[in-house]
């Protein structure tokens, strides 16, 4: 078909949706209403709805059957026990919006904390030091896999299955025969043990919101110029408040016992940061591009190789540091606890609990965090509960399918 034939079939396209978009006055069309539910699911946070609803959920019932289970003792070791996975889920979700996946991020992260554990525990090499040869080792190992996606053009899903193969006998390698090695560095046993002054949680409270509003304010601002679509004043003013509110209940909490953790710090601030890189950066924007629609973004000029070997660097960055947040908060680096354990399982399945979609172009940092809360807090009231391992996993099991249903019909749904 010729371009003059294109343009006429599209120009006549557009005239008879014009028309049937303008019925004549007095006509008897049916004008299709959109309720409230509509409206929140289809604006920018309404996939912060579901999340919030499942973690709700799940900490009124263990509330009413388990009264631990809303201590400030007990959130305190939750938002610690969280913290691996939510960092692990961060790194996911950038993947996820290009529409690949990582199998190999746990054993990556076993393999960064054993290099973490050999350097400073064998080595004697200061702790500083060996975290950033393990954070450079965590993004090497994952751009080549993403070389190998991107210039070789493997599915992630086979690159990185067989990583996580590789991976896991490398870090057996790098253990030795033992399997498993202690860490006693004040310095790394010190992320997981810290705990902050009362009046700097407040503090961070208050520097959070502060930086909330102006990202809000610059985003609006933008979308504003650039004549697109945006939430009104009081939606986003809504949203602060609402996290004001958290925030504020959750420092006020933890400050109740010892303070808010230091690795709850260091996870703010990592998520804080990738959620400015993926909603205001033309590198954020080219992700949700790439992931929407490649050919399209192809067409643009964004060079879908380097955004795929970017991708796959952070998401090794993030497993690096959720392997020396793991070797600090197990005091010891084993291959059961990494590479062994359901931590892949988790770290996937928080950033699609939160809302993340597998087939890309859709999702939030923030609501990975979310997500790694709703695994933590499921398994957290299970375990005071007596529950088993068994009912732990298929639990978790039936969540995870749920959500990933949830996003496969709504996906249907939104192409209908």
């Amino acid at each position: 078909m010729s371009v003059n034939s294109t343009s006429s079939a599209n120009s006549s396209s557009t005239s008879a949706s014009t028309k049937v978009s303008q019925p004549k006055s007095g006509s008897n069309s049916p004008v299709k209403s959109v309720n409230w539910f509509e409206r929140i699911r289809n604006s920018r946070f309404g996939n912060f709805v579901p999340v919030l609803f499942a973690l709700f959920a799940i900490w009124t019932y263990f509330g009413i059957t388990e009264p631990a289970f809303l201590s400030a003792r007990n959130f305190y070791f939750l938002f610690m026990q969280s913290s691996v996975v939510g960092i692990l889920a961060v790194g996911i979700t950038v993947l996820l919006l290009l529409g690949d996946i990582d199998l190999s991020v746990a054993a990556t992260a076993g393999v960064c904390a054993a290099i973490l554990a050999v350097l400073t525990t064998n080595m004697g090499v200061p702790a500083p030091l060996a975290c950033l040869v393990a954070i450079g080792a965590g993004v090497l190992l994952s751009m080549f896999q993403g070389s190998l996606v991107a210039y070789i053009g493997i599915p992630s899903f086979v690159v990185t299955l067989a990583g996580l193969l590789g991976f896991q006998g490398l870090m057996l390698k790098i253990l030795g025969i033992h399997g498993a090695i202690n860490v006693r560095d004040p310095f790394i046993r010190g992320i997981t043990t810290t705990s902050l002054p009362d009046w700097l949680g407040w503090v961070l409270v208050a520097v959070g919101i502060l930086l909330m509003v102006l990202m809000a304010t610059r985003e609006y601002r933008l979308r504003q110029q650039m004549g697109l679509e945006q939430d009104s004043v009081s939606g986003i003013a809504g949203k602060v408040l609402f996290f004001a509110v958290l925030a504020g209940a959750a420092v006020m909490t933890l400050n109740s016992y010892k303070g808010v953790p230091l690795v709850v710090l260091i996870l703010f601030g990592v998520t804080l940061l990738f959620a400015w890189i993926t909603t205001s950066t033309p590198f954020g924007r080219a992700l949700f591009a790439v992931g929407g629609n490649p050919e399209s973004a192809r067409r643009v000029g964004i060079s879908l190789n380097q955004i795929k070997i970017a991708a796959f660097a952070i998401t090794g960055l993030m497993a690096a540091l959720g392997g020396i947040i793991g070797a600090s908060r197990y005091a010891s680096v084993s291959f059961n606890a990494f590479a062994g354990g359901p931590l892949l399982l988790d770290a996937i399945g928080a950033a699609v609990i939160g809302g993340t979609s597998l087939f890309g172009g859709r999702g939030s940092v923030w609501n990975a965090i979310l997500g790694a809360l709703v695994i933590g807090s499921l398994g957290n009231g299970l375990d005071l509960s007596g529950a088993s391992a068994a009912d732990k996993l298929m639990f978790s099991g039936a969540i995870l399918l749920i959500a990933v249903s949830i996003d496969a019909l709504s996906r249907k749904t939104g192409k209908a």
